[in-house]
């Protein structure tokens, strides 16, 4: 296509998408009246607190409440351009409630990442997340006319954990919560860290601008960072570990950076801010909702889900994983995520069919909901299923082993040997083949052909599939390894891999032949082997075992197509760099980064497998 029609046409979208904005704020502006309180909490502390009630008068309507870290903005008499959780429940009709946390913006107070959740308060000055949401709710449902006693929240991402704190010991007109996309634990699955390993540019960046203080209650945030180049691959490599990087770029000026540094293992620094242990109790009914390909919180809507659903058998409980990549449910109309498409709106269908139903069941006793305890979209297939349990029932765990000869196969051989590659921190594997200063959105279901040829990664392929099959759930990883290191990564990548003959549905990309699509992959810091609060070396050149859990998929693996596996020690810059050697890995300095020789086995008695849970449907 010529760069004059590209023009016109992105132009055309983004147009398109600026004008359905603007009538949605139109729409806000002309049938909603905007109110802005300060809202005391039970320590005096006071937050800012926006309300957008019905003009309607005619009758009553619940309240949807929104807490939020990134801004309750517009302030003064300016109207939002739209109101979670979407423009349906807008257009239905309901009280929308917007709120900056505790130190956040217009908010009074000290702000603190992840707050520690108080499970015995005994005084008013015990407060933490869920308090100030009760607070905020009994202050709402007695001052805010026209309400009709009955109260929804939900938020995305770090709202989402907003939402899931407002479910533990919930005001009583709390009736419906919808956690999207929550953090739940930032140590071992969420944003930052996957298995104890930092996610370099993810961190970096949000911390540079999120985590600087504030001196007084502001509407908007003043701080930028300009890395200087828009090569994150060039910029990492330089900037060195964490404690490296503070001295050059941060100079001690975040607080959140100087306090992870040396908390490098689940110690109790992290466990006070793994909010799962807590979801104990749970009243309101609760719909996660979460993204096959979401970079930064897969791991936390799958196990909010999993805690509540094992804490309380009684509370209703349903999830929804679409295809979406981090709020793509509520972004667009999620169609395709990069070179992947998904055959259909998935986005404004979940808005419509799901999500409204929810809400208006609840809060305002209207309608019908089906017994689905799962709803969730197969990758590979582009189809809707629901179902009465995820995982699904009906499930048959099957090993797939690594063999000699670069071969995959569901049958064990007595195969002999090892397959080795040397890993050097100073060349690491890129996580992507193109340039970007951050995590990729795309990254999750990118082409693996650029690592695939690379020495230091490791391929592992099936015959050609005869029979569709569809891996439903998490996967267990068993690596037999040696290195000669003491510490090491192991990234695991599940693959799909087309035929050579496929094509896209875009005719503005290029074909898909052998296209080699990432369907999920993850890194476990080997030294958290017996236990992410026991870190423990590895004894060089010994054969050691090293298990962990890939994160669920729901994808279904075609006829023609094949399964490929892929094992890399460095994924860069999305992982820090592991310098192969036993240490706090956050005080890693330049001399600390060593080449080291990585062995993985396949052999009877040391059988290096990944177990899939194939389901029958």
């Amino acid at each position: 296509m010529n760069l004059v029609k590209y023009f016109f046409i992105s132009l055309f979208l983004i147009s398109n998408f600026a004008f359905s904005q603007n009538q949605d704020s139109i729409y806000l502006y002309q049938n909603y009246d905007k109110t802005e309180y300060m809202i005391s909490m039970r320590d005096g502390i006071k937050l800012f607190t926006a309300v957008y009630s019905p003009k309607d008068q005619s009758q009553k309507f619940p309240i949807i409440l929104n807490r939020t870290p990134y801004s309750a903005s517009p302030y003064g008499k300016n109207y939002r351009l739209r109101q979670s959780p979407s423009m349906f429940e807008v257009r239905e009709g309901y009280i929308f409630v917007v709120q900056d946390v505790r130190g956040k913006y217009m908010s009074e107070g000290d702000f603190v990442n992840m707050r520690p959740q108080i499970a015995n308060k005994k005084s008013k000055k015990d407060v933490d997340e869920s308090s100030d949401t009760y607070d905020t709710i009994e202050w709402l449902i007695k001052n805010i006319k026209n309400n009709n006693g009955k109260v929804g929240i939900t938020g995305i991402s770090y709202p989402g954990f907003y939402t899931t704190t407002g479910t533990i010991d919930a005001h009583p007109a709390v009736v419906a919560t919808s956690p999207q996309a929550p953090i739940a634990n930032w140590f071992l699955g969420d944003d930052f860290h996957h298995n104890g390993a930092t996610f370099y540019p993810h961190a970096f960046n949000f911390f540079s601008v999120f985590g600087k203080p504030r001196l007084k209650p502001e509407e908007s945030s003043p701080y930028t960072f300009n890395h200087g180049t828009v090569d994150g691959y060039k910029f990492f490599l330089n900037a060195g570990s964490l404690a490296e990087a503070n001295k050059k770029y941060f100079f001690d000026s975040v607080q959140f950076w100087n306090e992870i540094i040396p908390h490098d293992t689940f110690d109790e620094y992290w466990k006070a801010r793994n909010i799962l242990p807590h979801l104990k109790n749970i009243k309101p009914a609760v719909l996660i909702v979460g993204g096959w390909f979401d970079a930064e919180n897969l791991w936390g809507a799958l196990n909010t889900y999993k805690a509540i659903e094992e804490k309380n058998p009684q509370t209703t409980n349903r999830i929804v994983m679409g295809p979406w990549y981090h709020g793509q449910w509520n972004r667009d109309e999620g169609n395709k995520l990069g070179d992947i498409t998904f055959g259909s709106n998935t986005s404004t269908w979940f808005q419509e069919n799901v999500q409204l139903p929810f809400f208006n069941y609840y809060l305002k006793g209207k309608g019908t909901l089906p017994n689905d305890e799962a709803i969730v979209f197969e990758t590979g297939a582009n189809q809707w299923h629901k179902l009465t349990s995820w995982p699904p029932k009906n499930i048959k765990h099957e090993k797939i082993f690594l063999l000699n000869n670069n071969r995959l196969s569901f049958n064990q051989e007595n195969t002999n040997g090892f397959t080795e590659f040397v890993s050097d921190p100073s060349k690491p594997v890129p996580f992507i083949n193109e340039i970007s200063i951050g995590m990729t959105r795309e990254y999750m279901t990118d082409d693996q052909r650029h690592a695939s040829t690379r020495q230091d990664v490791l391929v592992f392929e099936t015959k050609v599939i005869e029979n569709d099959f569809t891996v439903s759930g998490p996967m267990n990883v068993s690596l037999e390894v040696s290195t000669t290191g003491t510490d090491a990564d192991w990234i695991v990548k599940i693959i799909d891999v087309f035929p050579d003959d496929s094509v896209s549905n875009f005719k503005t990309k290029s074909p898909h032949g052998a296209y080699q699509m990432l369907v999920r992959g993850d890194v476990m810091r080997g030294k958290f082997k017996t236990g992410f609060d026991n870190p423990t070396p590895f004894e060089p050149n010994k054969i050691t075992n090293v298990k962990f859990l890939l994160t669920d998929i729901f994808h279904k693996f075609k006829v023609g197509h094949k399964l490929m596996i892929q094992i890399q020690s460095s994924w860069f810059p999305l992982v820090d760099l592991n310098p192969q050697k036993f240490m706090n890995i956050n005080l890693a300095k330049p001399e600390d980064y060593q080449k080291a020789t990585h062995r993985v086995y396949h052999t009877k008695e040391n059988q290096t497998y990944i177990e899939l849970p194939i389901w029958k449907d």
